[in-house]
């Protein structure tokens, strides 16, 4: 389904039923990203999961985009849905918009889960987003896929389940570039870590022993910074975790929204 929000029409799909629980997807990636955690989580929560502007079915303006405004494009989408609280499962570039969400819109969530994400990135990072966006610009998006899934699962998962990796890669390859390029923008400029005390919800932070992309330590870094937050590292999974180990990911997740959601 489709809704206009923010100025963009947003695709979404809801299902389940209990307290929300708001999904939100990796760069490159769509809802479909959430394949592996719909039947554990809809047992007991109502489910929204959307595609990120410049993403599957979602609106791809040109032009670069910032989390703010991938934030009030969630925001706008819950409006418009009525939902007034949710908890919220970002992993990746949905873990960045997770929190500038919960910083410009305090009290809306009820939690919030971090997975293979960062709220910072080094000054030396800038040229690698820099590489990626100057790839997709001259070369298409299937120029960028061979190297992403090489980050996004281990070699050993890679070479185990070629269906997997095809699925994800071929939504690497039908991400328009105008919305890979306008989120390349955002993500680098992500710098949150000391404001990270201020969100008030409780917090799970979750990553991939294997991840490279934001590994281990930027998980830790979040940790540290955001009293009372709890850290699940996954063996043998990358950045991906929640494709490379779904039972371990469901397991931690789960776990943490049993505890929180009331």
């Amino acid at each position: 389904m489709k809704i206009k929000a923010n100025g963009i029409n947003i695709n979404y799909e809801i299902a389940g039923d209990g307290p929300w629980v708001a999904l939100s997807h990796s760069l490159a990636c769509n809802l479909h990203m959430w394949d592996e955690q719909m039947a554990a989580l809809t047992k007991n929560y109502r489910v929204l999961r959307y595609d990120t502007r410049g993403h599957g079915q979602s609106d791809a303006p040109a032009g670069a985009y910032t989390l703010e405004q991938l934030a009030d494009d969630a925001h706008g989408l819950f409006n418009a849905l009525g939902i007034k609280h949710a908890h919220w499962v970002g992993l990746s570039m949905g873990g960045m918009i997770g929190q500038t969400f919960a910083l410009k819109y305090p009290g809306v969530f009820k939690s919030m889960v971090l997975a293979d994400t960062t709220s910072r990135y080094p000054a030396d990072s800038a040229q690698a987003w820099a590489d990626r966006i100057k790839l997709a610009q001259t070369q298409g998006m299937a120029a960028v896929v061979d190297g992403t899934l090489a980050r996004w699962f281990t070699e050993p998962y890679r070479q185990a389940n070629p269906p997997a990796v095809t699925r994800v890669g071929n939504s690497i390859r039908s991400t328009p570039v105008a919305g890979f390029v306008g989120c390349c923008h955002a993500i680098p400029q992500i710098d949150l870590t000391h404001r990270l005390q201020e969100i008030g919800c409780p917090t799970l932070i979750i990553v991939g022993e294997q991840d490279p992309g934001t590994p281990v330590a930027m998980a830790r870094e979040i940790h540290e910074a955001k009293p009372g937050s709890e850290l699940v590292i996954i063996p043998s999974a990358a950045h991906l975790s929640n494709i490379e180990q779904p039972q371990a990911f469901n397991a931690a997740l789960l776990g943490f929204l049993g505890r929180v959601a009331k």
